[in-house]
């Protein structure tokens, strides 16, 4: 994923992907505080930071998961994210160190374009998700937003088969503590 601090530093994020859709800007303000734990996260267990996001985006809204949900919000993006966002992830990271072919320079301007394409289709999916998989459908209310997120990123793990690291989750339930703490997005 490549929203967050290294994406306004690296690619900045117009002004018309900010506002979108509300998960969009869900995971523009919890990505920063996460971003080394979700990129672990997805390089060491498979995890799609997207799907993760969204189902801290329900925890966010009250709605805890059941696996059924997991699963049907990993099969939504399953199809985009193998096809589109994973090879340009491969692409943009394969760049990082450029073939003698390519002078450095423009090899790094042309990592800073695919980085560009990889984060709107990131948004992509991302709106895409929230339109076929609408949040207030999944699971079940839970009135502890923090037990809800917890019990999400479970669920996600046990989908995938695993069993996610305890720093790396308790990792990502300090920063969403610390967005729940700063409020709701306006």
């Amino acid at each position: 994923m490549a929203i967050g601090r290294r994406a306004t530093a690296e690619a900045p994020i117009s002004a018309a992907q900010q506002h979108s859709s509300p998960f969009w800007r869900f995971s523009l303000r919890l990505y920063p505080t996460v971003a080394e734990t979700c990129l672990a996260l997805q390089d060491r267990f498979g995890v799609d930071v997207n799907v993760l996001l969204f189902l801290l985006w329900a925890a966010e809204g009250g709605r805890k998961v059941d696996a059924e949900d997991a699963r049907r919000v990993i099969a939504a993006v399953e199809s985009w994210n193998r096809t589109v966002v994973a090879p340009l992830r491969t692409v943009r990271r394969a760049l990082r160190e450029p073939p003698e072919l390519v002078e450095p320079a423009a090899a790094e301007r042309f990592r800073q374009r695919v980085k560009q394409v990889e984060l709107e289709a990131e948004r992509l999916q991302q709106e895409g998700l929230e339109r076929l998989v609408p949040r207030d459908d999944l699971g079940l209310p839970e009135a502890s937003r923090d037990g809800a997120a917890r019990a999400n990123v479970e669920v996600y793990a046990e989908v995938l088969g695993t069993t996610f690291a305890p720093p790396l989750v308790a990792a990502l339930l300090v920063g969403f503590r610390r967005l729940e703490q700063d409020g709701p997005d306006e």
